[in-house]
């Protein structure tokens, strides 16, 4: 790895605000050098990104942490995304997220895609408040592999229920994981999802696992 790569990991890593503000600044200085967006991206961006997601499953960081160098990511991407190519993006798949209608919450939902990002997927985030059919429609339109659903409430966690009705109904098998606060392995497997987060980073995990299983 070059030592701006390296550089690049190493402050998104640190979770600090002062170090991390450099990022793009090494990213410019980046594609300067003759680095190609899909090597910043790989090797500097998304390795320093899977090193915060790592700590923070091991409760060494905490959300404000993972914030600040998820602002930094996506501030960098600003900058790629028109230099891209097709090449320079590797497909690990592509998840759709989203908070179930009646439900305004969406700290977790975020981190859970930020630290998907960060394992490289490609995110849909169809934000709060989602009806069942936001849900069908997006899935159609972007064919995603998994769809995630997130409830922070018990009034609103019914609602997961529905959408996976709605998928039935409509004939699409797409693999839904679910998580939230109130949200159990067992209402999990009583609604039928194909699996259940108990946080952040074990949604991260059952994501892989549903990948891996392809």
């Amino acid at each position: 790895m070059s030592d701006i790569l390296k550089e690049i990991a190493d402050k998104l890593d640190s979770c600090d605000a002062q170090s991390i503000s450099g990022v793009t600044g090494d990213v410019k200085e980046a594609i300067a050098q003759g680095l190609t967006p899909g090597e910043i991206l790989e090797n500097g961006l998304l390795a320093g990104l899977s090193r915060v997601g790592v700590k923070f499953k091991a409760d060494e960081i905490f959300i404000p942490e993972v914030l600040i160098s998820a602002r930094a990511l996506h501030e960098s991407m600003d900058i790629l995304r028109p230099l891209m190519t097709q090449g320079d993006i590797k497909h690990r798949g592509k998840i759709v997220l989203g908070t179930v209608k009646g439900d305004l919450h969406d700290i977790g939902k975020n981190l859970v895609g930020i630290m998907l990002e960060g394992a490289g997927l490609d995110i849909i985030d169809l934000g709060t408040n989602v009806p069942s059919d936001k849900f069908v429609e997006a899935a159609r339109e972007n064919d995603p592999e998994i769809v995630g659903l997130s409830a922070l409430l018990t009034t609103t966690m019914i609602e997961m229920k529905r959408v996976i009705g709605a998928f039935k109904s409509a004939g699409l098998n797409t693999r839904i994981i679910i998580g939230g606060a109130p949200i159990t392995k067992e209402f999990a497997d009583e609604i039928g999802a194909d699996a259940y987060g108990q946080n952040a980073g074990d949604a991260v995990e059952k994501v892989a696992e549903l990948l891996a299983a392809d």
